[in-house]
């Protein structure tokens, strides 16, 4: 009897041998299969049920997962920096960039490229003049009041080579709030733009008689008390400074003071340390941009949304950044074609300037994808979108000296960042409940503040830790008391009050109501002022408008009251803003009184100004501006003429 090459089918639904029985194929793998396939369609139905629940119930999970983990990705990087007692700071970032891509375009500004290289090359002649010429050592502050220009990065990595804080000066402050924020840091050198020296005037000689050196970015000067920098930089070596000098073991020793706007008093100093500039310098990173960006940098460079989050994020990912001197609204497109510009920074009312401008047949004519800042209102947000196209907007919430940040990963309009239950437990952060009468914290019967439930107002405090530490402000150990609130929860705990009404939403998301004094109380409700704000900004005759509140003899609280810029071309119509304003808002909620300005006062970094127009209130006989008043009976805002005031401040008007 022969014998087959192929094995034999042995038992029915049983193979053996290493080749296939042809006879019996199909039932041999048809039980094998429906034994091991059997749990395959309920797995199925399993992943498909979750999927759904994820859609429904946890929409954002693998967004703000992914997110997360890129923010605990770079957190552990920080860490390891504790652990080896080697910090490798943004100037360490950018000297190995300029080894690796050093004829990479680094910054492009008046239409000239400066590479890695170029930069690198020229704050070294600066560090060797810093070291030889001006005897400067490390730890030494040295101030600088310098407009936007390549050559104030070149300073200041100079100077931080060195192993120097830098101290960067608002360019719009004079004379007494100068001199204070010498006294602030301590500095007792200050570098001052070409541009900027007759912003010295009346105060120089006060500067040298504190001996303060006072150095120009000049090659020559008439005046004695100044020295000039650009013909020692010319004729100086390009070689490095030794890498010791700027090298530090700890992310807590500071590298540069950034001072506030002052707009309710003097400047104060905020401390900014090596950890505080590296966790703003992966900003774009975790946004999603990559090396092959490029970043458009309008805002001025002396305070951190320019300096920290643009440079710094431009040097973390080795991108190109567009430099502007000042911000132009009419050139902003056009350079952003010109530069092929894909990211682009922003704070306050920036947006809104772009939005009034002419409209053009090139809005959408442009490679930008994204926006990065913060203080976009909503209704500019939707109207910005709308007219130049589907770009996201990334809110970042944070203050210079802050302990906390939120950011908009998600970019849904009107939130300025994202929260959940891992974030929570990162970074501990509570809304608190706020009396608007007494201008404070409710407290129980403990004397601990209380939490507010999802979706209401509050007062956000961040808690100091080791891992949200505040650095406060520098020169005065008042100031940065002042800021924290302690035994907030339990006795002995110590947190950062940020000063904002927020609400955060079933969801998680974050939303910023009003800044504590911003907003305020009238007939007994609280009235935010930039839901206000938005609610007028819909008026098609309005073209900017900024909500405050007034004092008026014999009321408690304050009224509302909002000057308001019309849109070129239009005029003032009392009665289609009364309809608009009795249709969408509460009695409560409605501005008492119109201003109408020709120019609206911002301070340095695109925010509205509210305290000068407060202090001013509403009375026709010292401002210039045409006023109107709510007339109930006219149903219509009807001129505000001293007889009205009069009326008002006596008590005899019914408000």
């Amino acid at each position: 009897m022969g014998t087959d090459s192929r094995s034999p089918c042995l038992s029915p639904g049983t193979c053996l041998g290493v080749t296939v029985c042809e006879r019996a194929v199909s039932p041999c793998l048809s039980a094998d299969m429906a034994l091991s396939l059997g749990w395959l369609p309920a797995v199925a139905a399993g992943l498909f049920s979750a999927h759904v629940l994820q859609r429904l119930c946890f929409p954002y999970f693998w967004r703000d997962l992914f997110f997360l983990l890129n923010v605990i990705r770079y957190g552990v990087k920080l860490e390891l920096f504790k652990v080896r007692s080697s910090v490798v700071t943004v100037l360490d970032r950018f000297i190995q960039q300029a080894q690796t891509i050093p004829d990479k375009p680094f910054v492009i500004y008046g239409g000239s490229a400066h590479t890695y290289r170029d930069i690198e090359r020229r704050s070294n002649r600066f560090a060797n003049v810093f070291l030889d010429r001006l005897d400067l050592k490390k730890g030494d502050c040295v101030a600088v009041l310098m407009s936007n220009e390549p050559d104030f990065l070149c300073v200041w990595f100079g100077l931080a080579k060195l192993g120097c804080s830098v101290a960067f000066l608002n360019i719009n402050i004079k004379s007494k709030s100068l001199l204070h924020c010498f006294n602030c840091c301590g500095a007792k050198t200050l570098i001052v733009g070409s541009d900027l020296v007759e912003c010295l005037d009346g105060i120089l000689s006060s500067l040298v008689e504190d001996n303060i050196q006072v150095w120009t970015m000049k090659s020559q000067s008439e005046d004695t008390q100044l020295h000039t920098l650009l013909d020692k930089v010319d004729a100086a070596s390009d070689q490095p400074v030794p890498a010791q000098l700027r090298a530090t073991t700890s992310l807590k020793s500071p590298t540069l003071y950034i001072f506030t706007s002052g707009t309710t008093g003097l400047p104060k100093a905020a401390v900014i340390t090596h950890l505080q500039s590296l966790k703003a310098a992966a900003g774009f990173w975790v946004f999603g941009a990559t090396k092959d960006d490029v970043m458009y940098i309008p805002l001025p460079l002396y305070h951190s949304a320019a300096s920290l989050i643009g440079i710094g994020g431009t040097i973390e990912l080795g991108a190109t950044c567009v430099l502007k001197k000042k911000f132009s609204a009419s050139q902003f497109w056009n350079d952003c074609r010109k530069h092929d510009v894909t990211v682009f920074q922003y704070i306050g009312e920036l947006c809104r300037y772009l939005c009034n401008q002419p409209k053009t047949e090139l809005d959408k004519v442009h490679k930008v994808r994204m926006g990065v800042g913060n203080g976009l209102r909503q209704d500019v947000w939707k109207e910005f979108n709308h007219r130049f196209g589907d770009i996201k907007m990334c809110e970042v919430y944070g203050s210079t000296e802050g302990n906390l940040c939120f950011m908009n990963h998600i970019g849904k309009i009107g939130t300025v960042g994202r929260s959940n239950f891992f974030y929570r437990l990162l970074f501990k952060y509570d809304l608190v409940k706020y009396d608007m009468i007494k201008d404070e914290p409710v407290k129980d019967q403990y004397g601990f503040c209380q939490r507010v439930e999802k979706g209401q107002t509050g007062l956000l405090l961040s808690k100091v830790s080791a891992l949200s530490p505040f650095f406060g402000y520098a020169g005065s150990k008042q100031l940065t008391e002042k800021k924290l609130m302690r035994n907030v929860f339990v006795k002995g705990d110590a947190y950062f009050n940020t000063g904002d009404l927020m609400a955060e939403d079933q969801e998680g998301f974050i939303c910023f109501r009003d800044r504590v004094g911003d907003t305020f109380r009238w007939k007994g409700e609280n009235v935010a002022t930039t839901e206000v704000s938005e609610i007028l900004g819909l008026v098609d005759f309005i073209q900017e408008v900024n909500v405050y509140g007034v004092e008026i003899p014999g009321n408690e609280g304050r009224a509302g009251m909002a000057a308001v810029i019309l849109r070129p071309g239009l005029t003032f119509n009392g009665k289609k803003l009364f309809e608009h304003m009795e249709r969408d808002l509460p009695a409560y909620a409605r501005p008492l009184f119109i201003r109408l300005q020709e120019v609206m006062e911002m301070t340095s970094t695109f925010k509205q100004q509210k305290f000068h127009l407060v202090q001013i209130g509403f009375n026709p006989s010292t401002i210039s501006d045409p006023l109107y008043v709510l007339d109930y009976q006219e149903k219509s805002y009807v001129p505000l003429t001293h007889g009205i005031y009069q009326s008002i401040v006596t008590g005899e008007r019914k408000l």
